[in-house]
């Protein structure tokens, strides 16, 4: 069975988000600040005429600000800031190698051309972004 995912880089991580929780890839959008959010929600962007809240995943996965060169908008109906998209590949992690203690995002960690690679948990993804997506 194929477990194609979106490849991209957070700073200097590497990433991998299931391509069934991908509604879209985009340029960034103009972000609007929003008062009294978590310090990893950048504020919100309209996209497609709604106004979804944004994630910075380098925020929320390292405390580190993302240079943001696309957006993925995403099941849940948020959009996460992300840096260089990779590509899509079929990846899955080593049995084993599971990380439920790195906060409910990271589902596991795993190897892609010598460099770790972030399994991200959609489940914890979808929980974080609908905290916010209303």
């Amino acid at each position: 069975m194929s477990e194609l995912s979106l490849i991209f880089r957070v700073g200097t991580m590497l990433c991998a988000l299931p391509l069934g929780e991908v509604v879209e890839l985009m340029r960034p959008l103009p972000i609007q600040p929003l008062a009294g959010s978590p310090h990893y929600v950048r504020g919100v962007s309209v996209v497609r005429g709604t106004a979804v809240p944004v994630l910075d995943l380098g925020r929320l996965l390292g405390d580190f600000d993302t240079a943001a060169e696309r957006f993925i908008s995403t099941k849940a109906g948020g959009v996460l800031a992300i840096g260089a998209v990779v590509g899509v590949r079929d990846v899955r992690p080593e049995p084993g190698r599971e990380t439920p203690s790195m906060g409910g995002v990271v589902a596991a960690v795993g190897v892609l051309d010598a460099e770790p690679l972030m399994f991200l948990d959609p489940d914890g993804v979808t929980r974080t972004v609908a905290a916010y997506a209303g």
